[in-house]
C-alpha cells in the first residue's frame, strides 16, 4: 500500500478467510479516520467480524459510530435478499397480469435460495452505498467476504450488464412489434423497461467507479504460505480479465527476525522462502507487511497497534 490510498473514495479488503481481512480493513479505516477522513467502514463477509473487534453493536439497519470519524455497518445477507426481492415483487406487480401474479410472486420467493441470489442483493446495497449513500464520507472500507465471493461480487456490474442488455433489446423488439400490430407507430408505456434501464445506468456506474484508479483501490490480504498466495494470484488474475487492477497487498502475521526456538527458526525459514516468491509474484504491487501480534487483536488497544503500523509503513511511501 502506498500514502495515496488514503485519497481514494472507495477502498475494498479481499483475501482468504483467517488472514487477518477484517483487522487490516478495520486498522486501516482507523488509520484514516485520524487523519482526518470521515470513513464508512461496510461488512459484506457474511461471518461478520466489526462489532467484535470494535465491541461495539454494529448491525445492517443502522449506521454505527465506532470511533472518531468513524463509523461502520455490517450488511445482513439475509435481509439484504429478502429487501432485494421484494424491489423486484413491487416491479412484477405492475407488469404482470392479475392471473399469473401468485405464481410470479412463488416463483420469486423461490428464488430466494437459488445460486447468486445474495450475491445480487448484496452488490445492489453495495451500489446504493457508493453510489447514493456516500455523500456524508471521504472514505468508505469494505470488508468482503472470502476471496471467491468477492471475486463474484466485483465482476457483477460486467456481468448485470451485459445480461440486462440482452433484456432490454428483446423487450425493444417487443415494444416495436406491439406498435406495428397496433398500426399507430406508437411505441407504447413500458414500466418493465424503465426499472431495466435504471438498472443498466446504476451497473454501468458502478463499472466506472470500479475500473477508476483514482477513485478506487483493491487490497489483497494475505499470509505468507501456499494456499493464501495461490488463492490472491488466482483472484488478481482473474479481476484483471476484467479489467479490474490489483495493485495493494498486505502481507500479515510475520515472525519476529530474533525468534530463538528451533521450531520458530524453522517456521521463520519457511516464511522468508514464501516472502520471497511474493515478492516475485507481486513485483508490481505495494505492500504493507505486518508482524504477527503476541496476542489476538481482540480490544482497541490492540487495533490501535495494527493501525499505527499501516500508518508507519505508509508514510515510508
Amino acid at each position: 500500500m502506498d500514502h495515496a490510498l488514503l485519497e481514494r473514495k472507495v477502498v475494498f479488503f479481499a483475501g482468504k478467510g483467517g488472514v487477518g481481512k477484517s483487522t487490516s480493513a478495520s486498522a486501516f479505516a482507523l488509520c484514516a479516520a485520524r487523519q482526518g477522513k470521515r470513513v464508512l467502514l461496510v461488512s459484506t463477509d457474511p461471518a461478520h467480524n466489526l462489532g467484535d473487534i470494535f465491541h461495539a453493536p454494529i448491525g445492517g439497519e443502522g449506521i454505527t459510530r465506532v470511533a472518531a470519524n468513524l463509523d461502520a455497518l455490517e450488511v445482513d445477507a439475509h435481509r439484504e435478499t429478502h429487501r432485494y426481492l421484494d424491489g423486484v415483487k413491487e416491479n412484477i406487480r405492475r407488469t404482470v397480469s392479475s392471473t399469473m401474479m401468485e405464481e410470479a410472486m412463488r416463483q420469486i420467493d423461490l428464488a430466494a435460495h437459488s445460486p447468486g441470489a445474495t450475491e445480487a442483493a448484496l452488490f445492489d446495497r453495495m451500489v446504493s452505498l457508493i453510489l447514493e449513500e456516500s455523500q456524508d464520507y471521504d472514505l468508505l472500507v469494505f470488508d468482503t467476504a472470502p476471496t471467491g465471493h468477492t471475486v463474484r461480487l466485483l465482476t457483477l456490474p460486467e456481468l448485470m450488464g451485459t445480461w440486462v442488455d440482452g433484456l432490454l433489446k428483446r423487450r425493444r423488439k417487443r415494444n416495436k412489434d406491439y406498435s406495428h400490430w397496433l398500426g399507430d407507430g406508437e411505441v407504447p408505456d413500458d414500466p418493465l423497461y424503465d426499472v431495466l434501464s435504471r438498472r443498466r445506468q446504476r451497473a454501468a456506474a458502478m463499472r466506472d467507479i470500479l475500473l477508476d484508479d483514482s477513485a478506487t483501490a483493491f487490497v489483497f490480504v494475505l499470509v505468507p504460505e501456499y494456499l493464501p498466495i495461490t488463492e490472491t494470484r488466482n483472484a488478481i488474475r482473474e479481476l484483471a480479465a476484467w479489467d479490474i487492477h490489483v495493485r495493494h497487498l498486505v502481507v500479515n502475521k510475520l515472525l519476529p527476525a530474533d525468534v530463538t526456538d528451533a521450531f520458530f527458526r524453522e517456521r521463520l525459514a519457511r516464511e522468508e522462502r514464501w516472502l520471497d516468491r511474493i515478492d516475485e509474484y507481486f513485483h508490481d504491487l505495494h505492500q504493507v507487511r505486518l508482524p504477527l501480534l503476541p496476542g489476538d487483536v481482540d480490544s482497541r488497544e490492540a487495533l490501535d497497534q495494527v493501525a499505527a503500523a499501516i500508518e508507519a509503513e505508509l508514510s515510508k511511501r
